[in-house]
């Protein structure tokens, strides 16, 4: 028997669980930190260093209180955290900003610039991620700080995503140098690939702009999957964390990506990370690269498959944003309507809120809905647009068959599914497919099954799940509500593409209007009524 600890730093809280080897998960404990916006830049979303910390530290005391385990039977600790989240550090290590947090926009100029650059000169890094760099990664990122604090660059050494920031922090790393980076991270959202051996040229990035000259030597160091080591814990930070020091920290990666890992994934599933926004991920034998999925990286989620990543860039914050507008809470507006049928709303929902993270790439896009009435209500909203990230997510899993990823089972994880049937179903009938969820939270799981390698418990990934990985709940698909959604699905394809790419329409706006009305009234009609019109 051996406890570990598994660490996920999310938006707005770290959570902590501990998982013996045999018995699995003992308990876990939450700490929020947190989130700074400015109401005058929707755009900009930072977080402290120095608040991810502290929270670790009460998170990690509270669960050995709560589980009654002395800090000192911990074989292990691993994290996992948003991305990509950037900060930039000086020659010591020291922060010279707060993260620019996954959900920060800002660098929406650089990211086109980048896609512009890497077309026009032929980098083939630009076509392991979709063909097309997003705002929400790093070098964008990287480059949107430079461009924005003189002050600060002539201190600037090296940047890190979260997850290698933490690591190196814990470990007692000062030197930039030394930093073991994750594969995960600096693969999906640094252009980052040991195809072209690293990054793309230091002459291309100078071209670029001149901010960037040196930039490959300052990012550079040993890049490694999870199942190598980033070091051992300090002492500094075992006496703050009330563990042992010199247990073993192996290299972290995305909360999304070992959540996955956490909640069962092996080749032939794709699981949708489900909570402010989605993640979908997926793994497979051989490398193919597939237009507008943001990343395929080899050693990305598994050590021996290629990673890869899509995702919506909003899920439960445009639920939230509804609720928000009502003035109530998603649970209140949420109250019956597991009753809704398929449509009943008359309204088709493009879940654009917060732009297009795949497979348009386009962070200019905004939230549509198509089919207001007078009697239109805000609980209407929301159930059509459970419908709209459902039909979004049908987009993306087509994509990615088309281009040799298997789909054979889709695994909901994440936050949201555990606590909505409604939206588990509504998955399950606009994809047809069975839809299996976590029974019970899976996140910080993943990191507890790489923490358990780190400690040598587990020989593979694959035998730590079995042990280690909750059972699952089924929801099948309903034959006459999946009959429905094909047709609104043909609607939802038709306007995605038109309105986010200009491309021309197979269905008119009038068609669309007639069926959304047809299925809403048909959904509304007695039983009687229902035979008389068939």
């Amino acid at each position: 028997m051996a406890i570990v600890a598994g660490v996920d730093f999310g938006t707005l809280s770290v959570r902590v669980t501990l998982l013996d080897s045999e018995r699995g998960p003992l308990g876990t404990a939450v700490a929020e930190y947190p989130l700074h916006r400015k109401r005058e830049d929707p755009d900009y979303a930072t977080q402290s260093h120095e608040d991810h910390m502290r929270g670790l530290i009460k998170a990690m005391h509270d669960v050995l209180a709560k589980c009654g385990i002395p800090g000192n039977k911990v074989e292990a600790i691993a994290l996992d955290t948003t991305g990509s989240s950037v900060i930039p550090v000086d020659r010591d290590l020291k922060p010279l900003d707060e993260y620019y947090l996954w959900c920060d926009h800002r660098a929406k100029r650089e990211a086109r610039e980048i896609t512009e650059a890497c077309h026009r000169d032929g980098i083939e890094a630009i076509e392991w991620c979709g063909g097309v760099y997003s705002h929400e990664w790093g070098f964008a990122k990287l480059l949107h700080w430079l461009r924005n604090n003189p002050d600060k660059r002539d201190r600037f050494a090296s940047a890190l995503e979260h997850c290698d920031m933490v690591a190196a922090t814990l470990c007692g790393i000062t030197d930039p140098r030394h930093v073991k980076r994750s594969i995960c991270a600096m693969g999906h959202k640094w252009l980052w690939n040991p195809e072209w051996g690293g990054f793309p040229p230091q002459a291309f990035l100078s071209k670029l702009d001149p901010l960037l000259d040196g930039v490959v030597d300052k990012l550079s160091g040993d890049y490694l999957t999870s199942d190598h080591l980033a070091g051992h814990l300090a002492a500094e930070w075992a006496g703050q964390l009330g563990l042992r020091m010199g247990i073993p920290i192996p290299v972290g990666a995305f909360d999304a990506h070992w959540d996955a890992i956490g909640a069962g994934c092996r080749t032939g599933d794709v699981v949708n990370v489900i909570g402010t926004s989605t993640c979908i991920i997926a793994m497979q034998p051989e490398i193919s690269l597939i237009p507008g999925v943001c990343g395929v990286v080899p050693g990305s989620v598994h050590p021996n498959y290629a990673g890869v990543e899509a995702g919506l860039s909003a899920t439960g914050d445009i639920f939230e944003a509804i609720a928000r507008r009502a003035g109530t809470t998603v649970k209140s507006l949420a109250e019956g309507i597991e009753k809704n049928n398929p449509g009943q709303t008359g309204l088709l929902r493009l879940t654009w809120d917060n732009g297009d993270r795949t497979v348009l790439v386009n962070a200019d896009l905004a939230g549509i809905t198509i089919g207001w009435n007078l009697l239109t209500t805000a609980q209407d909203e929301l159930f059509a647009a459970i419908e709209g990230t459902a039909f979004h997510t049908r987009i993306i899993l087509e994509r990615m068959a088309e281009h040799g990823v298997p789909v054979e089972r889709v695994v909901n994880a994440g936050g949201i599914p555990q606590n909505n049937a409604t939206l588990n179903q509504i998955y399950a009938n606009v994809l047809n497919k069975p839809v299996v969820v976590p029974d019970g939270i899976p996140t910080s799981l993943g990191s507890g099954i790489f923490a358990m390698l780190a400690a040598g418990i587990f020989k593979t990934v694959e035998e730590a799940q079995d042990t280690l990985c909750l059972k699952y709940r089924t929801y099948n698909p309903e034959p006459a509500a999946v009959a429905v959604y094909d047709k609104l699905y043909r609607h939802y394809r038709a306007h995605y593409f038109n309105f986010g790419e200009g491309a021309p329409a197979s269905v008119t706006m009038l068609e669309t209007f007639r069926q959304l009305r047809e299925i809403s009234h048909q959904s509304h009609a007695t039983p009687q009524e229902a035979l008389l019109k068939a």
